[in-house]
Protein backbone atom coordinates (compact mmCIF):
# COMPACT_ATOMS: atom_id res chain seq x y z
CA UNK A 1 0.00 0.00 0.00
CA UNK A 2 1.36 3.54 -1.15
CA UNK A 3 0.70 5.85 1.55
CA UNK A 4 0.21 9.18 1.40
CA UNK A 5 2.42 12.49 3.16
CA UNK A 6 -0.22 14.69 4.95
CA UNK A 7 0.26 18.53 3.89
CA UNK A 8 0.10 21.52 5.57
CA UNK A 9 -3.05 21.94 4.37
CA UNK A 10 -4.22 18.72 5.74
CA UNK A 11 -3.20 19.80 9.21
CA UNK A 12 -5.05 22.82 8.90
CA UNK A 13 -7.95 20.49 8.36
CA UNK A 14 -7.45 18.64 11.16
CA UNK A 15 -7.23 21.63 13.41
CA UNK A 16 -10.41 22.75 12.11
CA UNK A 17 -12.31 19.50 12.52
CA UNK A 18 -10.63 19.48 16.28
CA UNK A 19 -9.16 22.06 17.91
CA UNK A 20 -5.53 24.35 17.10
CA UNK A 21 -4.23 23.52 20.67
CA UNK A 22 -4.78 20.10 20.14
CA UNK A 23 -3.01 19.49 17.32
CA UNK A 24 0.81 18.98 16.60
CA UNK A 25 3.02 18.50 13.81
CA UNK A 26 6.65 17.56 13.35
CA UNK A 27 9.09 19.25 15.96
CA UNK A 28 5.95 19.98 17.92
CA UNK A 29 5.41 16.58 18.92
CA UNK A 30 7.31 15.03 21.99
CA UNK A 31 9.46 12.39 21.93
CA UNK A 32 7.64 10.01 24.05
CA UNK A 33 4.94 9.44 21.29
CA UNK A 34 7.99 7.89 19.19
CA UNK A 35 7.57 4.57 21.33
CA UNK A 36 5.94 2.96 23.69
CA UNK A 37 7.39 1.24 27.23
CA UNK A 38 9.69 -0.44 24.70
CA UNK A 39 11.88 1.72 23.27
CA UNK A 40 14.07 -1.27 22.12
CA UNK A 41 10.88 -2.67 19.08
CA UNK A 42 12.01 0.99 18.03
CA UNK A 43 11.41 4.52 17.68
CA UNK A 44 9.10 6.26 14.96
CA UNK A 45 8.00 9.71 14.89
CA UNK A 46 3.86 10.14 13.37
CA UNK A 47 3.58 13.43 10.96
CA UNK A 48 0.95 15.00 12.77
CA UNK A 49 -0.65 14.36 16.50
CA UNK A 50 -4.44 14.46 17.26
CA UNK A 51 -5.27 14.72 20.56
CA UNK A 52 -9.22 13.95 20.20
CA UNK A 53 -12.21 14.62 22.45
CA UNK A 54 -15.02 12.66 21.06
CA UNK A 55 -16.67 10.25 18.75
CA UNK A 56 -17.24 13.07 16.05
CA UNK A 57 -14.18 14.67 16.02
CA UNK A 58 -12.38 10.95 15.46
CA UNK A 59 -14.70 9.91 12.73
CA UNK A 60 -13.93 13.34 11.01
CA UNK A 61 -9.97 12.11 11.09
CA UNK A 62 -10.95 9.27 9.93
CA UNK A 63 -12.66 10.36 6.87
CA UNK A 64 -10.20 12.64 6.08
CA UNK A 65 -7.52 9.77 6.43
CA UNK A 66 -9.32 7.32 4.40
CA UNK A 67 -10.43 9.67 1.25
CA UNK A 68 -6.60 10.96 1.73
CA UNK A 69 -5.17 7.13 2.60
CA UNK A 70 -3.06 8.71 5.00
CA UNK A 71 -1.85 6.05 7.90
CA UNK A 72 -3.53 6.66 11.61
CA UNK A 73 -2.30 4.80 14.47
CA UNK A 74 -4.55 4.76 17.46
CA UNK A 75 -2.64 5.14 21.08
CA UNK A 76 -4.21 5.38 24.25
CA UNK A 77 -1.75 6.02 27.11
CA UNK A 78 0.84 4.87 25.54
CA UNK A 79 1.81 1.69 28.12
CA UNK A 80 2.05 -1.20 25.66
CA UNK A 81 4.96 -3.68 25.30
CA UNK A 82 4.89 -4.94 21.64
CA UNK A 83 5.02 -2.06 19.57
CA UNK A 84 1.02 -1.36 19.06
CA UNK A 85 1.04 2.23 19.66
CA UNK A 86 4.22 3.06 17.35
CA UNK A 87 3.64 5.12 14.04
CA UNK A 88 5.90 2.90 12.05
CA UNK A 89 4.13 4.40 9.05
CA UNK A 90 4.43 7.89 10.44
CA UNK A 91 1.08 9.44 9.17
CA UNK A 92 -1.42 10.97 11.86
CA UNK A 93 -0.99 9.46 15.52
CA UNK A 94 -4.70 9.69 17.06
CA UNK A 95 -4.47 9.83 20.77
CA UNK A 96 -7.22 9.61 23.00
CA UNK A 97 -5.77 10.23 26.45
CA UNK A 98 -8.27 12.88 26.50
CA UNK A 99 -11.64 11.00 26.16
CA UNK A 100 -11.26 10.00 30.05
CA UNK A 101 -14.59 10.33 31.28
CA UNK A 102 -16.91 7.80 32.84
CA UNK A 103 -20.60 8.74 31.32
CA UNK A 104 -22.98 6.46 33.28
CA UNK A 105 -23.18 4.30 35.87
CA UNK A 106 -25.79 1.45 35.16
CA UNK A 107 -26.03 -0.63 39.14
CA UNK A 108 -29.22 -2.48 38.21
CA UNK A 109 -27.47 -3.87 34.84
CA UNK A 110 -24.43 -3.91 36.92
CA UNK A 111 -22.53 -1.86 34.22
CA UNK A 112 -20.39 1.32 33.59
CA UNK A 113 -20.32 3.49 30.39
CA UNK A 114 -16.83 5.01 29.55
CA UNK A 115 -14.50 6.53 27.39
CA UNK A 116 -11.54 4.70 26.17
CA UNK A 117 -8.59 6.82 27.92
CA UNK A 118 -9.90 5.96 31.39
CA UNK A 119 -6.98 4.37 32.89
CA UNK A 120 -7.69 0.89 34.86
CA UNK A 121 -6.52 2.32 37.83
CA UNK A 122 -9.38 4.74 37.42
CA UNK A 123 -12.18 2.74 37.09
CA UNK A 124 -11.28 0.29 39.59
CA UNK A 125 -11.44 3.01 42.36
CA UNK A 126 -14.64 4.51 40.51
CA UNK A 127 -16.05 1.37 41.30
CA UNK A 128 -15.17 0.94 44.25
CA UNK A 129 -16.25 3.89 46.01
CA UNK A 130 -19.99 2.62 44.06
CA UNK A 131 -19.84 -0.28 46.02
CA UNK A 132 -18.66 -2.92 43.49
CA UNK A 133 -15.82 -4.46 41.49
CA UNK A 134 -13.95 -4.11 37.94
CA UNK A 135 -12.06 -7.07 38.19
CA UNK A 136 -8.97 -7.42 35.31
CA UNK A 137 -5.48 -5.64 36.18
CA UNK A 138 -2.57 -5.81 34.39
CA UNK A 139 0.79 -4.80 35.79
CA UNK A 140 0.09 -1.78 34.61
CA UNK A 141 -2.23 0.55 36.28
CA UNK A 142 -1.86 3.61 34.51
CA UNK A 143 -2.97 1.75 31.03
CA UNK A 144 -5.74 3.01 29.27
CA UNK A 145 -9.15 0.42 29.52
CA UNK A 146 -9.48 1.25 25.56
CA UNK A 147 -5.79 -0.02 25.56
CA UNK A 148 -6.37 -3.31 27.55
CA UNK A 149 -9.29 -3.20 25.64
CA UNK A 150 -8.15 -3.61 22.41
CA UNK A 151 -5.30 -5.62 23.53
CA UNK A 152 -7.72 -8.10 25.75
CA UNK A 153 -5.32 -7.83 28.73
CA UNK A 154 -5.47 -9.83 31.57
CA UNK A 155 -2.98 -9.46 34.78
CA UNK A 156 -2.90 -11.66 37.73
CA UNK A 157 -6.76 -12.03 39.02
CA UNK A 158 -7.73 -13.63 35.65
CA UNK A 159 -7.57 -17.22 36.93
CA UNK A 160 -10.60 -15.58 39.30
CA UNK A 161 -12.15 -13.33 36.92
CA UNK A 162 -11.27 -13.94 33.34
CA UNK A 163 -9.59 -11.28 31.22
CA UNK A 164 -10.99 -8.11 30.03
CA UNK A 165 -12.83 -9.51 27.16
CA UNK A 166 -15.30 -11.38 29.98
CA UNK A 167 -16.25 -7.83 31.13
CA UNK A 168 -16.72 -5.89 27.54
CA UNK A 169 -20.66 -5.43 27.01
CA UNK A 170 -20.65 -3.33 24.06
CA UNK A 171 -18.54 -1.01 22.37
CA UNK A 172 -19.27 2.21 20.08
CA UNK A 173 -16.49 1.97 17.77
CA UNK A 174 -15.10 4.53 14.47
CA UNK A 175 -14.42 2.68 11.64
CA UNK A 176 -11.26 3.43 9.23
CA UNK A 177 -13.73 4.89 7.07
CA UNK A 178 -15.30 7.27 9.79
CA UNK A 179 -18.34 5.42 10.24
CA UNK A 180 -19.78 5.21 13.22
CA UNK A 181 -20.89 1.89 14.53
CA UNK A 182 -22.38 -0.13 17.22
CA UNK A 183 -21.11 -3.54 18.10
CA UNK A 184 -22.93 -5.55 21.07
CA UNK A 185 -25.68 -4.30 23.55
CA UNK A 186 -26.48 -4.09 27.01
CA UNK A 187 -28.48 -7.87 27.29
CA UNK A 188 -28.33 -10.61 28.71
CA UNK A 189 -27.63 -12.97 26.19
CA UNK A 190 -27.56 -12.10 22.52
CA UNK A 191 -26.95 -14.73 19.22
CA UNK A 192 -27.76 -12.01 16.52
CA UNK A 193 -25.61 -12.55 14.41
CA UNK A 194 -21.90 -12.84 13.67
CA UNK A 195 -20.15 -11.53 17.05
CA UNK A 196 -17.96 -8.65 15.97
CA UNK A 197 -17.31 -7.30 19.08
CA UNK A 198 -15.34 -10.39 20.60
CA UNK A 199 -13.48 -10.06 16.85
CA UNK A 200 -12.70 -6.87 17.85
CA UNK A 201 -11.61 -7.12 21.00
CA UNK A 202 -8.05 -7.91 21.41
CA UNK A 203 -7.62 -6.83 17.59
CA UNK A 204 -4.91 -3.93 18.13
CA UNK A 205 -6.51 -1.11 16.98
CA UNK A 206 -5.90 -3.04 13.72
CA UNK A 207 -9.71 -2.76 12.45
CA UNK A 208 -11.29 0.07 14.43
CA UNK A 209 -11.38 2.63 16.97
CA UNK A 210 -13.48 2.01 20.01
CA UNK A 211 -14.63 5.30 21.51
CA UNK A 212 -17.51 4.44 24.15
CA UNK A 213 -17.06 1.20 26.41
CA UNK A 214 -19.50 -0.18 28.06
CA UNK A 215 -17.94 -2.58 30.77
CA UNK A 216 -19.39 -5.03 33.01
CA UNK A 217 -19.17 -4.94 37.03
CA UNK A 218 -19.57 -7.39 39.62
CA UNK A 219 -20.06 -7.55 43.39
CA UNK A 220 -17.45 -6.18 45.48
CA UNK A 221 -15.86 -9.21 47.55
CA UNK A 222 -15.87 -8.85 51.41
CA UNK A 223 -12.74 -10.17 52.02
CA UNK A 224 -9.23 -10.98 50.58
CA UNK A 225 -6.39 -12.83 51.53
CA UNK A 226 -2.89 -13.87 50.58
CA UNK A 227 -0.65 -16.49 50.72
CA UNK A 228 3.15 -16.37 50.14
CA UNK A 229 4.59 -20.25 49.70
CA UNK A 230 8.81 -20.73 49.51
CA UNK A 231 9.84 -23.81 47.94
CA UNK A 232 12.96 -25.55 47.12
CA UNK A 233 12.32 -25.86 43.47
CA UNK A 234 10.48 -24.92 40.99
CA UNK A 235 9.27 -27.96 39.52
CA UNK A 236 7.95 -28.78 43.20
CA UNK A 237 6.39 -24.49 43.24
CA UNK A 238 4.18 -24.98 39.71
CA UNK A 239 3.46 -28.86 40.11
CA UNK A 240 1.16 -27.35 43.12
CA UNK A 241 -0.74 -25.82 41.03
CA UNK A 242 -2.69 -28.01 39.21
CA UNK A 243 -4.14 -29.55 42.33
CA UNK A 244 -5.58 -25.66 42.81
CA UNK A 245 -7.17 -25.90 39.30
CA UNK A 246 -8.57 -29.36 39.90
CA UNK A 247 -9.92 -28.46 42.94
CA UNK A 248 -12.84 -26.72 44.26
CA UNK A 249 -10.65 -23.45 46.57
CA UNK A 250 -11.18 -21.34 43.84
CA UNK A 251 -8.22 -18.99 43.96
CA UNK A 252 -8.19 -15.89 42.40
CA UNK A 253 -4.75 -15.32 41.25
CA UNK A 254 -2.11 -17.97 41.39
CA UNK A 255 1.33 -16.05 40.69
CA UNK A 256 5.22 -17.59 40.84
CA UNK A 257 8.42 -15.83 41.07
CA UNK A 258 12.08 -17.43 40.94
CA UNK A 259 14.05 -16.28 43.80
CA UNK A 260 16.49 -14.10 41.55
CA UNK A 261 13.66 -12.11 40.43
CA UNK A 262 12.18 -11.82 44.46
CA UNK A 263 15.69 -10.41 45.43
CA UNK A 264 15.85 -8.09 42.33
CA UNK A 265 12.11 -6.63 43.11
CA UNK A 266 12.86 -6.43 46.96
CA UNK A 267 16.21 -5.07 46.39
CA UNK A 268 14.71 -2.17 43.99
CA UNK A 269 11.77 -1.52 46.46
CA UNK A 270 14.33 -1.44 49.27
CA UNK A 271 11.95 -4.51 50.67
CA UNK A 272 12.78 -7.37 53.03
CA UNK A 273 10.71 -10.66 51.79
CA UNK A 274 10.53 -13.39 54.45
CA UNK A 275 12.15 -16.74 53.76
CA UNK A 276 14.63 -15.30 51.11
CA UNK A 277 16.50 -18.61 50.70
CA UNK A 278 13.63 -20.02 48.92
CA UNK A 279 14.54 -21.46 45.05
CA UNK A 280 10.76 -20.19 43.96
CA UNK A 281 7.56 -18.52 45.56
CA UNK A 282 3.98 -19.22 44.75
CA UNK A 283 1.84 -16.23 45.58
CA UNK A 284 -1.94 -17.21 45.83
CA UNK A 285 -5.15 -14.59 46.37
CA UNK A 286 -8.25 -15.88 47.92
CA UNK A 287 -11.25 -13.50 47.24
CA UNK A 288 -14.47 -14.33 49.10
CA UNK A 289 -17.86 -13.28 50.54
CA UNK A 290 -16.91 -13.84 54.65
CA UNK A 291 -13.59 -14.56 56.75
CA UNK A 292 -15.03 -18.38 57.79
CA UNK A 293 -14.95 -18.89 54.03
CA UNK A 294 -11.61 -17.34 52.87
CA UNK A 295 -9.87 -19.05 56.10
CA UNK A 296 -10.79 -22.72 55.25
CA UNK A 297 -10.00 -22.36 51.19
CA UNK A 298 -7.01 -20.77 53.04
CA UNK A 299 -6.17 -23.42 55.16
CA UNK A 300 -6.95 -26.17 52.82
CA UNK A 301 -4.84 -24.69 50.13
CA UNK A 302 -1.66 -24.03 52.94
CA UNK A 303 -1.89 -27.86 53.56
CA UNK A 304 -1.95 -28.44 49.84
CA UNK A 305 1.41 -27.17 49.18
CA UNK A 306 2.89 -28.31 52.22
CA UNK A 307 1.75 -31.76 50.64
CA UNK A 308 3.34 -31.09 47.48
CA UNK A 309 6.80 -29.25 49.45
CA UNK A 310 6.26 -25.94 50.22
CA UNK A 311 8.86 -24.88 53.31
CA UNK A 312 6.29 -22.95 54.78
CA UNK A 313 3.15 -20.80 54.30
CA UNK A 314 2.57 -17.38 55.24
CA UNK A 315 -1.06 -15.90 55.88
CA UNK A 316 -0.62 -12.31 54.70
CA UNK A 317 -4.79 -11.21 55.93
CA UNK A 318 -3.81 -7.36 56.69
CA UNK A 319 -3.50 -4.52 53.94
CA UNK A 320 0.59 -4.12 55.26
CA UNK A 321 0.91 -7.84 54.41
CA UNK A 322 -0.90 -8.26 51.18
CA UNK A 323 0.59 -4.72 49.91
CA UNK A 324 4.16 -5.85 50.80
CA UNK A 325 3.94 -8.88 48.53
CA UNK A 326 1.62 -7.74 45.90
CA UNK A 327 3.98 -4.70 45.49
CA UNK A 328 7.02 -6.69 45.00
CA UNK A 329 5.34 -9.13 42.22
CA UNK A 330 4.03 -5.72 41.10
CA UNK A 331 8.11 -4.42 40.58
CA UNK A 332 9.25 -7.69 38.93
CA UNK A 333 9.61 -5.15 35.39
CA UNK A 334 10.39 -2.02 36.32
CA UNK A 335 13.06 -4.07 38.66
CA UNK A 336 14.46 -5.67 35.83
CA UNK A 337 15.03 -2.73 33.94
CA UNK A 338 17.23 -1.24 36.94
CA UNK A 339 19.23 -4.22 37.08
CA UNK A 340 20.30 -4.35 33.12
CA UNK A 341 21.59 -2.17 30.54
CA UNK A 342 19.07 -3.53 27.46
CA UNK A 343 16.44 -5.61 27.07
CA UNK A 344 14.12 -7.42 25.14
CA UNK A 345 10.88 -9.69 26.52
CA UNK A 346 8.11 -11.34 25.44
CA UNK A 347 4.91 -12.96 27.04
CA UNK A 348 4.77 -16.70 25.88
CA UNK A 349 2.19 -18.81 27.15
CA UNK A 350 2.33 -22.67 27.30
CA UNK A 351 -0.33 -25.16 29.34
CA UNK A 352 0.37 -24.97 32.60
CA UNK A 353 1.91 -28.31 33.25
CA UNK A 354 4.59 -27.41 30.80
CA UNK A 355 5.89 -24.65 32.73
CA UNK A 356 8.81 -26.11 34.86
CA UNK A 357 9.66 -28.07 31.29
CA UNK A 358 10.04 -24.62 29.43
CA UNK A 359 11.77 -22.94 32.61
CA UNK A 360 14.30 -25.85 32.25
CA UNK A 361 15.05 -25.31 28.65
CA UNK A 362 15.39 -21.63 28.69
CA UNK A 363 18.31 -22.28 31.37
CA UNK A 364 20.10 -24.62 29.27
CA UNK A 365 20.10 -21.40 26.63
CA UNK A 366 20.82 -19.23 29.17
CA UNK A 367 23.97 -21.08 29.48
CA UNK A 368 24.54 -21.45 26.28
CA UNK A 369 24.25 -17.78 25.25
CA UNK A 370 25.43 -16.30 27.60
CA UNK A 371 22.39 -14.10 28.05
CA UNK A 372 20.76 -13.68 30.95
CA UNK A 373 16.78 -14.68 31.19
CA UNK A 374 14.24 -14.09 33.95
CA UNK A 375 10.91 -15.42 33.83
CA UNK A 376 8.10 -14.83 35.75
CA UNK A 377 4.82 -15.08 35.57
CA UNK A 378 0.77 -16.08 35.74
CA UNK A 379 1.26 -19.86 36.99
CA UNK A 380 -2.61 -20.08 36.96
CA UNK A 381 -2.86 -19.77 33.65
CA UNK A 382 0.47 -20.45 31.96
CA UNK A 383 1.66 -16.92 30.69
CA UNK A 384 4.98 -16.67 30.87
CA UNK A 385 6.61 -13.11 31.03
CA UNK A 386 10.25 -13.59 29.67
CA UNK A 387 12.89 -11.15 29.66
CA UNK A 388 16.16 -11.01 28.11
CA UNK A 389 18.57 -9.09 29.59
CA UNK A 390 21.55 -7.92 28.18
CA UNK A 391 24.38 -6.85 31.54
CA UNK A 392 27.38 -5.83 30.60
CA UNK A 393 27.49 -8.24 27.10
CA UNK A 394 28.73 -5.98 23.96
CA UNK A 395 25.98 -4.36 22.68
CA UNK A 396 26.48 -6.15 18.95
CA UNK A 397 26.84 -8.93 20.06
CA UNK A 398 23.70 -9.04 22.43
CA UNK A 399 21.73 -7.57 19.52
CA UNK A 400 23.25 -10.42 17.06
CA UNK A 401 22.40 -13.38 19.79
CA UNK A 402 19.21 -12.24 21.00
CA UNK A 403 16.69 -12.62 17.70
CA UNK A 404 18.11 -16.05 17.57
CA UNK A 405 17.21 -16.62 20.87
CA UNK A 406 13.80 -15.65 20.69
CA UNK A 407 13.00 -17.71 17.94
CA UNK A 408 14.51 -20.48 20.03
CA UNK A 409 12.33 -19.85 22.85
CA UNK A 410 9.22 -19.01 20.76
CA UNK A 411 10.11 -22.57 18.43
CA UNK A 412 10.00 -24.81 22.47
CA UNK A 413 6.72 -22.96 23.19
CA UNK A 414 5.13 -23.79 19.71
CA UNK A 415 6.15 -27.62 20.32
CA UNK A 416 4.59 -27.65 24.03
CA UNK A 417 1.38 -26.23 22.34
CA UNK A 418 1.80 -22.80 23.44
CA UNK A 419 1.14 -19.74 21.98
CA UNK A 420 3.13 -16.34 20.97
CA UNK A 421 1.22 -13.80 23.33
CA UNK A 422 -0.83 -14.18 26.50
CA UNK A 423 -1.54 -10.73 26.80
CA UNK A 424 1.00 -8.18 25.55
CA UNK A 425 -0.67 -8.69 22.11
CA UNK A 426 2.01 -9.01 18.80
CA UNK A 427 2.25 -5.35 17.93
CA UNK A 428 5.08 -5.07 15.24
CA UNK A 429 7.45 -6.69 17.40
CA UNK A 430 6.21 -10.31 17.00
CA UNK A 431 4.67 -9.75 13.38
CA UNK A 432 7.49 -12.34 12.55
CA UNK A 433 6.28 -14.64 15.58
CA UNK A 434 2.97 -14.95 14.55
CA UNK A 435 3.59 -16.08 10.78
CA UNK A 436 5.60 -19.11 12.23
CA UNK A 437 2.70 -19.95 14.47
CA UNK A 438 -0.70 -19.53 12.71
CA UNK A 439 1.15 -20.97 9.24
CA UNK A 440 -0.54 -19.19 5.94
CA UNK A 441 -4.14 -20.57 5.92
CA UNK A 442 -4.57 -18.43 9.47
CA UNK A 443 -2.69 -15.64 8.24
CA UNK A 444 -4.61 -15.42 5.00
CA UNK A 445 -7.95 -15.37 6.89
CA UNK A 446 -6.40 -12.74 9.49
CA UNK A 447 -5.96 -10.82 5.97
CA UNK A 448 -9.53 -11.64 4.70
CA UNK A 449 -10.71 -9.90 8.10
CA UNK A 450 -8.18 -7.28 8.38
CA UNK A 451 -9.20 -6.18 4.48
CA UNK A 452 -12.95 -6.93 4.95
CA UNK A 453 -12.69 -3.88 7.81
CA UNK A 454 -10.16 -1.75 6.14
CA UNK A 455 -9.74 -1.85 3.06
CA UNK A 456 -6.94 0.83 2.42
CA UNK A 457 -4.69 -0.74 5.13
CA UNK A 458 -4.42 2.86 6.71
CA UNK A 459 -5.25 1.87 10.92
CA UNK A 460 -2.90 0.56 12.89
CA UNK A 461 -0.53 -0.51 9.46
CA UNK A 462 2.00 -3.22 9.89
CA UNK A 463 0.27 -4.52 13.68
CA UNK A 464 -0.80 -8.22 14.05
CA UNK A 465 -0.22 -8.61 9.68
CA UNK A 466 1.79 -7.20 7.56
Amino acid sequence: MEYQVITPEGVEYLKSVTAPDRVFYGDEIEYDYAHDEMPDFGTHAPDVLVEVLSTEEVSKVMRYAYEHCIPVTPRGAGTGLSGGAVPIYGGILLCTEKMNKILEWDLDTMTVVIEPGVLVMELANAAQEKGVFYPPEPGEKTASVGGNVMTNASGMKAVGYGVTRNYVVSMECVMPNGDIMQFGSNVAKNTSGYDIKDLVIGSEGTLCIATKLRMRVIPQPKVSYTLLVPYPSLEQCVGTVPKFINSDLNPTAIEYMPKSLLDDAAQYLNKIMPHRTADSCLILMFDGSSVEDVERRCDDAAQICLDNGAEDVFLCNTDERKEAVWTVRGAALEALKASTTDMDECDIVVPRNRIADFSRFADTKMEETGIRISIQGHAGDGNMHIQLMRDDMDKKLFEERCPKLMEELYAQAKTMGGQVSGEHGIGHARVGALETFMGPQMIALYQAIKNAFDEKHILNPGKVIR
